[in-house]
């Protein structure tokens, strides 16, 4: 059984003060400054160098990712601004084993707010509730304490290490008895 993608329509989250949502094009500038910020790519192993250009490209493809039903990407925008603050996503979607990886980034200026719990709370239900996954699993640097601590508080577990990366998994089984 495939993983139970979302229907025509992006599933738009919402949180008590986020909104995530599909990102647009009138995002470029913010995506801009949420890609090309040094202290989000040092934990990525992304190059700083964006431009607006390479953005829109990004936005673009993202957007065909999900009609072609290969990964769903949701910007974070705050509700009291409409400010683009971060993003969050599944990819690298498994329908062998009905999981997904999930990433996230976030601008340091509003990091240590808790922003990031409550995008990660709502995905996850969403993944288990709605896509029927299994397994959510996150890669992401050692160096990522924060992360590590975000991931932990959600009872993913370290699973093992793959070229100098963690690997943390989430079972549907774990997160469900963590609910209870």
């Amino acid at each position: 059984m495939p993983v139970k993608f979302p229907s025509t329509q992006f599933p738009e989250l919402h949180t008590h003060r986020l909104r995530l949502r599909e990102l647009m094009f009138s995002d470029t500038q913010q995506l801009l400054a949420i890609r090309s910020n040094d202290d989000i790519n040092r934990f990525i192993g992304r190059s700083s160098v964006q431009t607006a250009e390479a953005v829109n490209q990004f936005i673009a493809a993202r957007r065909k990712d999900m009609i072609d039903k290969r990964s769903v990407y949701w910007g974070i925008e705050l509700k009291c601004s409409g400010k683009l603050i971060g993003a969050i996503c599944y990819w690298n979607l498994n329908d062998k084993a009905i999981s997904a990886e999930i990433g996230y980034e976030l601008l340091p200026s509003e990091q240590g707010k808790g922003l990031m719990k409550e995008a990660v709370d709502s995905v996850i239900a969403y993944g288990f509730d709605e896509m029927e996954l299994n397994t959510i699993t996150a890669w992401l640097s050692p160096a990522n304490v924060k992360s590590v601590q975000l991931l932990e508080r959600h009872h993913f577990s370290y699973n093992e290490t793959i070229d100098k990366q963690l690997v943390y998994k989430l079972s549907r089984l774990t997160w469900q008895t963590g609910m209870l």
